[in-house]
C-alpha cells in the first residue's frame, strides 16, 4: 500500500513540476518526452508515466511500449530505493539482484536528472 501511494504521489509531483518549474519543462523538451514505469517483479504494484512537454499522463500497469522500466524484487525494496534514488542505490540494487532495469541505462540517467528537479 505504501508503494502504491508513493507512486501516485510521484505522478502528482511530476505534473506539478511541469507546471511550475521552467527548467523541468526545458529538460523534458530537450528529451522529447520519456515513457517509463515502476513495478515489482510480480507486477502486483505497477505504474507508468508518459511524460512529454505537452503534459504528463500516469496510469496503472506497465504497457509494453515503455522506454524504461524499473523492476524491484518486492514493494519494501522499491520503497527503500525510491526514498533516496541515487545512482549508487540503483547500482547496489542491480548488483544484488533486487533491482532490474528494462531498457536503456541512458534513459535512467535522464530520468534521474529530471527527478532531481522535483
Amino acid at each position: 500500500m505504501k508503494l502504491r501511494l508513493m507512486l501516485w504521489v510521484l505522478g502528482l509531483l511530476l505534473k506539478r513540476a511541469l507546471r511550475r518549474k521552467p527548467r523541468f519543462r526545458e529538460m523534458l523538451t530537450e528529451m522529447r518526452g520519456l515513457d517509463w514505469g515502476i513495478a515489482t517483479e510480480d507486477l502486483v504494484v505497477a505504474r507508468h508515466y508518459r511524460m512529454s512537454p505537452r503534459g504528463i499522463q500516469t496510469g496503472r500497469g506497465l504497457p509494453v511500449d515503455l522506454d524504461l522500466e524499473l523492476r524491484f524484487e518486492d514493494a519494501d525494496t522499491a520503497v527503500s530505493v525510491l526514498k533516496k534514488p541515487t545512482q549508487q542505490a540503483f547500482l547496489d540494487g542491480m548488483m544484488a539482484g533486487t533491482v532490474r532495469l528494462v531498457g536503456d541505462s541512458g534513459d535512467l540517467q535522464k530520468l534521474q536528472k529530471l527527478l532531481k528537479l522535483l
